[in-house]
């Protein structure tokens, strides 16, 4: 039976994935709260930009795999849109240019709101062109930098640096260096998601010719680098701490550290790919957690 056009359409935007792009900006927001910066319009508007360039990314990557032929029978994880025939090359064409019509939009709304010097308006209109062409030359175009092994970088500089780190400046009007401790800890978690789709799909993607960092490192060492993003994460975060909190509840986010303990021995133990598939969701749920009782601490203080 073919779901409803509501249902392709809410699965091609791949709604697991969505939590990063709204805990990179809550983030950010949390620690300009903390300094009694927290702009309520700001944040809603960089929530929103954020989760459409998300969409905007897993719509281009349906479309680029696709074209690819990377999302075939061999591949382990979920149907996509086109793969599944629910969609085609033209309608997800469509969707694209109407998505970047909405990011555009959202987008401008946002630094007309945030941005009143004339440097800071042309720094984040061309933050959010180059938000938009990352988005979809991850798996789009003749030289995809997803297929070059470049995905893990690109993630940890938009859900982290970009993500985490604009939004404070946005709100703050400055940008502290130290700043960067939680929003590359908020990265490299966003990038563990990304290394379970890719030790995931790694006997697939090599095949296809999609170079991932996974696929260069190779399965066994693609799982240690697994547990070197779950502590980098936590030694992040702990010197944010160390060096700018005094009160106790800035500490609130190693509480989330037995979920990512048990998470990492449980990758670096998977004998198989198909073992990796229900880890992606756990995955998620450790980098929320984690995430949620940083933000949490950043209020309390």
């Amino acid at each position: 039976m073919r779901p409803s056009t509501l249902a392709i359409w809410l699965d091609a935007a791949r709604p697991k994935t969505l939590p990063l792009a709204v805990t990179s900006i809550l983030s950010g927001s949390a620690v300009a709260a903390s300094q009694g910066s927290l702009s309520w319009s700001i944040s809603l508007m960089a929530l929103v930009t954020a989760l459409l360039l998300q969409i905007l990314s897993n719509l281009a990557n349906d479309y680029g795999d696709a074209l690819k032929g990377t999302d075939n029978a061999t591949r382990i994880g979920p149907m996509r849109a086109i793969q599944s025939g629910h969609v085609s090359l033209t309608t997800m064409r469509r969707a694209l240019m109407l998505n970047i019509g909405l990011t555009l939009l959202s987008g401008g709304s946002l630094i007309a709101i945030a941005c009143q010097q004339p440097t800071d308006i042309i720094s984040f209109l061309l933050l959010g062109v180059m938000a938009i062409v990352a988005a979809i030359t991850y798996t789009v175009g003749n030289k995809p930098y997803g297929y070059r092994g470049l995905g893990d970088l690109s993630v940890l500089m938009f859900f982290g640096w970009l993500g985490v780190a604009g939004t404070y400046y946005l709100q703050v009007g400055h940008i502290d260096s130290l700043i960067i401790l939680p929003a590359t800890a908020c990265g490299l978690l966003a990038v563990g998601v990304l290394n379970i789709n890719n030790l995931r799909d790694i006997d697939n993607d090599r095949a296809c010719g999609k170079h991932t960092l996974v696929v260069r490192l190779g399965p066994e060492r693609g799982r240690q680098y697994h547990v070197i993003l779950l502590a980098g994460a936590i030694v992040c975060y702990s010197l944010f701490a160390a060096l700018t909190l005094q009160a106790w509840l800035g500490w609130l986010f190693l509480a989330g550290v037995p979920f990512l303990a048990r998470h990492g021995r449980d990758v670096y133990q998977a004998t198989n790919a198909s073992a990796l598939r229900p880890m992606m969701g756990t995955m998620v749920r450790c980098a929320l957690i984690t995430n949620g009782l940083f933000m949490t601490g950043m209020l309390l203080v």
